[in-house]
């Protein structure tokens, strides 16, 4: 079997660990997935782009914020599942 070695900042390595832990793998069975999954689709299996991700428009961080802020100051509004769906598709 083929060792790879490589080099990769130590917090990333950690926080990597962690979450491959609760998914009940290592971080080398994690490569090998990411692997075959590259080798099946004959490239990197997702998509790498400069682009924002568009969730962080400026109108949701300002929702956001408001929110957080209604939150710390103990005013919380409670949506229902319908009006959370229009939200999303508005």
């Amino acid at each position: 079997m083929a060792q790879v070695n490589i080099r990769i900042d130590d917090t990333l390595k950690e926080e990597a660990d962690h979450l491959f832990e609760e998914l009940g793998m290592n971080i080398s069975t994690a490569f090998t997935i990411f692997i075959r999954q590259a080798l099946r689709q004959r490239g990197i299996p997702f998509t790498i782009t400069v682009e924002p991700d568009p969730f962080y428009n400026p109108a949701n961080m300002k929702w956001l914020e408001q929110s957080i802020e209604q939150g710390k100051q103990g005013r919380y509004i409670v949506k229902t599942m319908e009006e959370l769906e229009r939200m999303a598709d508005g």
